[in-house]
Order: C-alpha cells, then structure tokens, then sequence
C-alpha cells in the first residue's frame, strides 16, 4: 500500500485523500445519524400514542356524568391549578366575571390540550367556546372560554 501510495502525485494524493474523507462523512450519517433519527422519529409516534392511549384511558375510568359536578371554586382557580398539573405552566388564564375565565397556550400537543380539557371537564368546568390552530411545528395554539357548571 505505502509503494501505491508512493507512487501517486501529489495532486493524486490530495484527490484520494479528499475521497476517503466524504466516505468516512457519508459512513457515518449512514451508520450513525440516519439510525438514531428514525429511533427519534419512532420515540415520538410511541409518545403520542401513549398520550391518546392515556387520555382514553382516564375518559373510561372516570367519565363524565350528564349532570356531572359543580365547579368547587373560582374557574380562573380551578383552571390554572389544572394547566400546571397537566404540565401548561405557561397557559395565560384571566377571569372573565363571575363564573368564566378565558385561556390560551400558544403551542401544545393536541393529545394533552384534549386530555386537558377533559380534565377541567371533569373538575366541573365547561368549555363555553374552543378555537384551535394548526402550528408549524406539528403543535396546535388554542383559546377557550371556561364556564363554571352548574
């Protein structure tokens, strides 16, 4: 190999050089990088399959009656405690009278922005009005008016 390589020019040399280094970089997106994007890509189906399977889950164990309960307490309250619980500490909530409030999130997974719902449902909330949009980033915005049930 070292009389092969001896016997290249030095233009020859910097040519096969330069080639074996685009085949390292080309062995390594394929041994290395392209496996754990799809190990990535496959982690976050798994993720989202497992908040839909949560969600359904928790609506079977505990579902809503058709009277269901009465809010115990303010709605803003009862609001705000139950985005942080369902990881939205960033949720902007504000009363809105007696017995409403508004939300918004500017980016959550729809699987938890539902689950969520349906959990202030079951503290005895309504959502009055619900407006939903599509982010870029496969995440949705949201703007609701709670309701206090009576």
């Amino acid at each position: 190999m070292r009389l092969w390589w001896d016997a290249r020019s030095a233009r020859e040399r910097w040519l096969v050089g330069i080639m074996l280094l685009l085949a390292a970089i080309l062995l390594v997106w394929l041994i290395v990088v392209r496996p754990l994007s799809d190990a990535l890509d496959a982690v976050r189906m798994r993720h989202g399959a497992a908040a839909v399977a949560l969600a359904e889950a928790r609506a079977r164990v505990a579902p809503a009656s058709s009277g269901g309960r009465a809010a115990a307490g303010p709605v803003d309250a009862i609001a705000a405690g139950s985005a942080a619980a369902a990881g939205f500490p960033n949720a902007r909530i504000a009363a809105r009278g007696p017995g409403r409030a508004s939300a918004s999130l500017d980016a959550a997974r729809p699987q938890a922005l539902f689950g969520w719902i349906a959990q202030m449902e079951q503290a005895g909330l309504v959502v009055e009005q619900l407006r939903v949009q599509a982010n870029a980033d496969r995440t949705v915005s949201a703007e609701m008016v709670l309701g206090a049930r009576r």
